[in-house]
């Protein structure tokens, strides 16, 4: 949603303000131009990245358009889970879990969490870390250094799609440049005609220059930043499930290993204590 306001009002602004003073809108319009500037954009993309990025790109305009997908309530979310999960080891052993965690679409546990259970990337995070314990994996340091190494190459392949984008974008002013260029060739060819002819001709020209500049600064590296946070927040998200699996590995209490994990969230997104204490004692008297 925010995306599409913002780019309304970019749009809104530069084409207003240059209408407003008595500047002619059809001048603007030069197709050419613009398929010089995006077609050179979308090739020299096409060739300075994987498929692995190509195809991310495609499935990043979701997460561009929706904004970070984890606020407080996904993460009071869980956090309960979470709860759940480590209070049934505490209570029954760690072995208690392995029936939730090789069929989590069947547990009744992850079935209380649905928005939870409907992100088959997380559900695998959490449940694989699970499986360790169940398999007897009790240092947790070790465990740390492989959750780490995970979530780097999770956060590194997402960045290298709003990378991506944000070379395209810093590409586009040159490429307006480029477009700029022929259209001055193209006017030198008809240096004999009027200069009504030559002044439209030249207006065409620096229209390159302009679309160029403002499809960088105005709508490319914006959406590289939107993709960017998006995906910052998937990574805070595996964060906050590192930390209360590493609590609950060194022993303590279902409480605090949550509170371990609700302490590593930013603030705008972070439950209060209160409020994930009054979620976890009505599960508890469920």
């Amino acid at each position: 949603m925010f995306i599409i306001i913002g780019s309304i009002i970019v749009f809104a602004s530069v084409i207003g303000g240059y209408a407003a003073p008595g500047g002619h809108l059809a001048v603007l319009w030069q197709p050419f131009e613009f398929l010089i500037i995006l077609g050179a954009a979308v090739g020299s993309f096409i060739i300075g990245n994987t498929k692995t990025v190509l195809i991310g790109t495609i499935k990043a305009m979701g997460p561009m358009m929706k904004g970070p997908k984890h606020g407080k309530t996904s993460y009071l979310e869980l956090l309960s889970l979470l709860y759940s999960l480590f209070r049934l080891a505490k209570t029954k052993g760690d072995l208690a879990l392995e029936s939730h965690i090789e069929k989590p679409e069947e547990s009744p546990i992850f079935q209380k969490f649905p928005n939870f259970s409907h992100d088959h990337h997380n559900v695998e995070f959490l449940c694989d870390y699970l499986r360790l314990l169940t398999l007897g994996t009790n240092n947790a340091h070790e465990v740390e250094a492989i959750i780490e190494a995970e979530i780097e190459s999770h956060h590194t392949e997402n960045h290298a799609v709003s990378k991506a984008i944000n070379d395209m974008a810093d590409a586009m002013p040159a490429l307006g440049i480029v477009a700029a260029v022929l259209g001055v060739i193209h006017t030198m060819g008809s240096i004999t005609e009027p200069p009504e002819v030559l002044g439209h001709l030249i207006g065409a020209a620096l229209v390159g220059t302009f679309c160029g500049v403002l499809l960088s600064y105005g709508f490319f590296a914006p959406f590289s930043r939107a993709i960017g946070s998006a995906y910052d927040s998937e990574t805070q998200y595996l964060h906050c499930m590192k930390s209360g699996i590493l609590a609950h590995m060194q022993g303590y209490a279902p409480q605090v290993s949550i509170e371990f994990a609700r302490k590593t969230l930013a603030p705008a997104v972070r439950p209060s204590f209160v409020e994930v204490e009054e979620t976890v004692t009505n599960l508890t008297s469920e």
